[in-house]
């Protein structure tokens, strides 16, 4: 779970968070899950292999206002050697009074109530935008991955 205090920049005339920075926050979400496991996008990407978004679900539940304390809560729903599926949550905050340190989502539901839900799909594809299998590629990340797939806690540092 990664907290965030929404910007006024990101709500529109209606006084709510803007639907498109939803898909922004969920961005935002699998980057630090992913950073959270040891891993790096960045790395991973200079060695040629490229995980592109090709499918989002998003459900507007209720509405996120400027200065609210969320969550972004992400986790994998989804993993092959070939595609990864990511399942994302905003939640509100139960405290407003500080922003909480970001920790791993392995609890069934996630605290606070929930304001937006959806999904983003990918597939691993080599720099040719051919795809690639994970498994082949890079072992040691995707066990990693199927390890966080699975529940198992495993945040940078720890065996």
């Amino acid at each position: 779970m990664h907290p965030l205090r929404v910007r006024y920049q990101e709500t529109d005339q209606m006084g709510v968070v803007f639907h498109g920075n939803y898909l922004t926050w969920f961005e935002i979400g699998r980057t630090e899950l992913v950073r959270s496991l040891g891993l790096s996008y960045i790395e991973i990407e200079k060695s040629g292999l490229l995980l592109p978004v090709v499918d989002v679900d998003i459900s507007y539940v209720s509405p996120t206002r400027y200065d609210d304390i969320v969550f972004i809560c992400t986790r994998i729903e989804e993993l092959s050697p070939i595609r990864m599926a990511f399942h994302s949550e905003i939640r509100l905050a139960e405290d407003q009074a500080a922003i909480p340190q970001p920790q791993w989502w392995h609890e069934a539901e996630p605290p606070g109530k929930l304001l937006t839900k959806g999904g983003t799909r990918h597939v691993w594809v080599n720099r040719d935008w051919r795809p690639a299998r994970l498994d082949k590629m890079f072992p040691a990340v995707y066990e990693r991955l199927q390890a966080a797939a699975a529940g198992v806690v495993q945040e940078e540092g720890s065996e």
